[in-house]
């Protein structure tokens, strides 16, 4: 068995940025920038007006209440083409470009209006209630990374800029074969010996929420025909994930199939709880993960190692390594040679502290446990026993 920090950076290894693409800004929900983004034009385009009101000299509002001349209006849209000069105002709405000659707004709360001649009841220093030309970004500011994910905001921000296409990183497609004669597909009629088929679901939909196109190729009998005849749909994809079959039994074949099909192997085994049966290496030009058939086994080897392979073809920044912390809500005992990772709930304690309190339960098939954990505590190899309130260190879910 190798180690978890020695199977993160083999997997991490096998994997490069993917090839990039065009696309819409309206289209851009959930991918991964792959250059930076420049904006094109000042925001605001000009010295605009914060409020309704006027636009007006500070110098001529220095001392109220002052009476002013209405010369005009500018509205977003429809700027006012005049000059403000001494003893005059135009009127003004909120986000239209603050007239020539003006330099401040006097909110129209603040004013009497009688027919074209409007008193400012209150004073205005240079700069009241005027957002100035680039306040918010200006042209060629870069505002936008590679490697951001795209969300609502972000794309909000890139239509401010004026950018209607951005070059992204394409989808990693991602195949995944199900393996097992006990296996059966929700509704399904379920046989005495059976079960249902709820990790190629479940890893699919991980695919999805990491950035990916998830292929199911369904599930694959025992027998190395049947492995070896859906082994093909993985052809063209940019990684083949098969779940189950992976153990040393006389019915996990997974390993058997893909070395007669020239797999080349990685590594076998890793010493982490849940999660041991796992395999890593290329099946030709595909990379292959081979995740535990456990529910639970499943899912922490695909936080633990799908994600930083899907980060890594997206460009997404990888962190450095150092990992959230959290107090301890109960006691544990202390833990043998391989990396524990314990389903946990999270709350706050008296003070107001993160506190994360591991299940009483903790066995790899009990997916119901998994999908009500908010993290997963770690428990390095040969940790001591840990008491409540000490502090160990979790991955939030």
């Amino acid at each position: 068995m190798i180690s978890v920090a020695e199977a993160v950076a083999a997997v991490s290894s096998g994997f490069t940025p993917l090839s990039t693409e065009r696309i819409s800004v309206a289209d851009a929900l959930g991918r991964v920038l792959a250059e930076d983004v420049q904006a094109r034009l000042d925001s605001p385009f000009a010295d605009v007006s914060a409020m309704d009101g006027y636009a007006v000299r500070s110098a001529d509002v220095a001392d109220v209440p002052a009476t002013l001349n209405r010369i005009g209006e500018s509205a977003a849209g429809c700027a006012f083409e005049g000059t403000v000069g001494p003893g005059q105002c135009a009127r003004i709405f909120t986000g239209a470009p603050v007239p020539a000659g003006a330099d401040a707004i006097v909110i129209q709360e603040d004013t009497t209006v009688e027919g074209d001649a409007v008193t400012m009841n209150e004073a205005a220093r240079p700069g009241r209630w005027v957002r100035p030309k680039g306040m918010d970004f200006a042209q060629g500011d870069v505002l936008l990374s590679a490697g951001t994910v795209m969300s609502g905001r972000h794309i909000g921000l890139a239509a401010a800029m004026n950018v209607p296409w951005l070059t992204v990183r394409r989808k990693p497609r991602v195949a995944i074969l199900a393996t097992g004669d006990e296996l059966v597909m929700p509704g399904e009629a379920v046989g005495a010996s059976q079960i249902i088929s709820s990790n190629s679901l479940s890893i699919a939909a991980y695919v999805r929420e990491l950035g990916g196109d998830p292929i199911n190729l369904g599930i694959a009998r025992d027998s190395e025909d049947s492995l070896r005849r859906m082994l093909d749909g993985a052809k063209g994809s940019d990684l083949l994930i098969t779940i189950g079959g992976a153990s040393v039994g006389d019915h996990d074949l997974v390993r058997r199939v893909l070395d007669g099909e020239g797999f080349d192997l990685n590594f076998f085994r890793v010493a982490m709880r849940p999660g041991k049966p796992l395999i890593f290496g290329q099946l030709g030009r595909v990379p292959v993960l081979g995740l535990p058939g456990n529910p639970v086994s499943a899912g922490v080897t695909a936080v633990m190692f799908l994600r930083p392979a899907m980060n890594i073809m997206l460009g997404v920044a990888q962190s450095d390594g150092s990992g959230e912390t959290a107090l301890l809500g109960c006691d544990v005992p202390a833990n043998d040679q391989r990396q524990d990772y314990l389903r946990a709930a999270l709350s706050n304690d008296d003070a107001g502290r993160r506190t994360a309190t591991p299940f009483d339960a903790q066995d790899s098939a009990m997916m119901a446990r998994f999908a009500a954990a908010d993290c997963l505590v770690i428990r390095p190899p040969h940790a001591a026993a840990s008491k409540a309130g000490d502090t160990v260190e979790i991955i939030v879910l």
